[in-house]
């Protein structure tokens, strides 16, 4: 035991006058900056002995003692001095921000497809002159600005962003920061392909599955894909309103609740989209798990009536058939089906899940982490559901940022279960970016967790970004000064 102890010491004293031989070498490199000059200063040459750290801050110490520190980076010191933006066609209109510090590295971070970057960018002044390291500070600091949906875009961007940084700045992974990996792959789901006729669809099923090698897939049952059929559905005058999501005004179908449409689906309704779930299940087989999504706005029991008529499916779950608030009806729904149900793509935070976990309302709770809070919310969020027996899925449509974000959190979560990739069919899509680890970052079906690249793992391939940037928006990451005043107080107490 001693010898082994002395042997211990003996390659630790080696490995100290190493270290330091190299900290003296870039001490005198007149490159190094000044503020990574006089952090090594202070560390008197002692390479990682105790006594190198005497009178060291808090990060600095962890710095020094993981041996992790980006040689251009002293994290104590570091300072956010920027937030630019730009935006991208991915999902008609996603933006991604980028938040610059004194030392030359930077983070990337998304606002929800479909979300304002200005969401993003009126925090600005809230984080300008912070150290990225501390996220869960800034993220308390700025959280009173999210919103449900799409409204946290903003918040959740920062959030991203600082991960990376704080990732770079120590030079580890962003699940390392998360506490540590349960996975090294993550498996993804994806759309379920569809055709001109039943041949074309099972050919692209086939290519889905096999080529492309994914394990799980979505698919859509909507009152939509039957409204045309004659007595499947009655009271749908409402739908001429504008039936997609994306239009109409306050008062049309898509902007109105599910339980106030008056919409009724027919026995021969409910046969005629069992008949498109039997389609699909008989091309993908009962191997595969296939979820599904979108079926209209239709009330809690008629929900109910569309549940029991797919039971024999053996779907992987129901997501979404009332809107999340309606906690009581989600549980109702849950206790009525034995097909498992889910929510949660546009819950802000912890404490609005809480609801759902503590009755049991769904089986698997499903947040996307461009609005639940980012990364460690969202791993909050899954740690809470472990504890009550419910397992968690991961909804995300996006770029490679918030993709790769994902990932990150699913790789520290234990309860996960899979990860939507809604750019399957995009051709240029992962070429937005280039991974700083060399691999791909999707193979077979499964995202690949990096495991020694630092934050979240990824640089934009400016050329292929700029390629596809939005009309209304064609600017790349330009100058920001007029979001750089603070014009309020924010503290929400008196």
């Amino acid at each position: 035991m001693k010898s082994t102890l002395q042997e211990i010491i003996a390659k630790n004293k080696l490995r100290e006058k190493e270290y330091a031989a190299e900290r003296l070498a870039e001490i005198n490199n007149p490159f190094t900056k000044d503020n990574r000059r006089e952090f090594l200063k202070k560390t008197a040459l002692g390479g990682i002995s105790l006594s190198a750290l005497m009178g060291l801050s808090l990060s600095d110490t962890l710095a020094e003692t993981t041996s992790n520190v980006k040689r251009a980076s002293a994290p104590s010191d570091l300072k956010i001095t920027d937030l630019r933006y730009c935006v991208t066609t991915v999902l008609g209109r996603t933006a991604i921000i980028r938040i610059d510090t004194n030392q030359g590295i930077y983070g990337l971070g998304e606002v929800r497809d479909g979300a304002d970057p200005r969401y993003a960018l009126m925090l600005k002044s809230r984080i300008l002159g912070e150290n990225p390291c501390n996220v869960e500070k800034i993220f308390k600091i700025i959280k009173q600005f999210g919103g449900q949906a799409r409204q946290a875009g903003g918040v959740c961007a920062v959030e991203m962003a600082l991960w990376d940084l704080c990732g770079k700045a120590y030079n580890v992974p962003a699940w390392q920061l998360l506490g540590g990996r349960y996975r090294d792959s993550v498996r993804l789901y994806a759309d379920t392909p569809t055709g001109d006729t039943p041949a074309e669809q099972r050919e692209a099923i086939k290519y889905r599955t096999q080529t492309q090698g994914y394990t799980w897939l979505k698919m859509d049952v909507s009152i939509n894909q039957v409204r045309n059929i004659p007595g499947t559905l009655n009271n749908t005058d409402i739908m001429k309103q504008g039936s997609s999501q994306w239009q109409g005004g306050y008062m049309s179908y898509a902007n109105t609740k599910h339980a106030f449409t008056g919409i009724q689906i027919t026995e021969k309704g409910l046969d005629e989209l069992a008949k498109i779930v039997h389609s699909v299940r008989e091309m993908v087989g009962y191997e595969i798990p296939i979820s599904t999504d979108h079926y209209g706005h239709i009330d809690m029991n008629n929900c109910i009536k569309l549940g029991k008529a797919l039971e024999k499916y053996n779907l992987a779950w129901l997501e979404d058939m009332v809107p999340w608030q309606w906690t009581e009806q989600h549980r109702k729904i849950t206790e009525a089906l034995e097909t498992p149900t889910t929510t949660g793509e546009d819950i802000f935070l912890l404490e609005n899940f809480k609801d759902l976990i503590h009755s049991h309302a769904v089986d698997i709770v499903h947040p996307d982490l461009a609005s639940s809070g980012g990364l460690l919310e969202t791993k909050r969020i899954g740690d809470y559901a472990e504890e009550f027996g419910i397992a968690m899925a991961m909804h995300q449509a996006g770029t490679p940022v918030s993709f790769m974000a994902n990932v990150h959190c699913a790789a520290a979560t234990q309860n996960f279960l899979s990860l939507e990739h809604h750019s399957v069919d995009l051709p240029w899509w992962e070429d937005l970016v280039k991974t700083t680890w060399g691999g791909k970052m999707i193979e077979k079906g499964y995202a690949t967790v990096p495991l020694d690249a630092p934050g979240l793992g990824i640089e934009l391939n400016d050329e292929v970004v700029k390629q596809h940037l939005h009309k209304s928006d064609s600017s790349y990451f330009a100058p920001t000064t007029e979001w750089d005043e603070k014009r309020s107080h924010d503290r929400t107490w008196s």
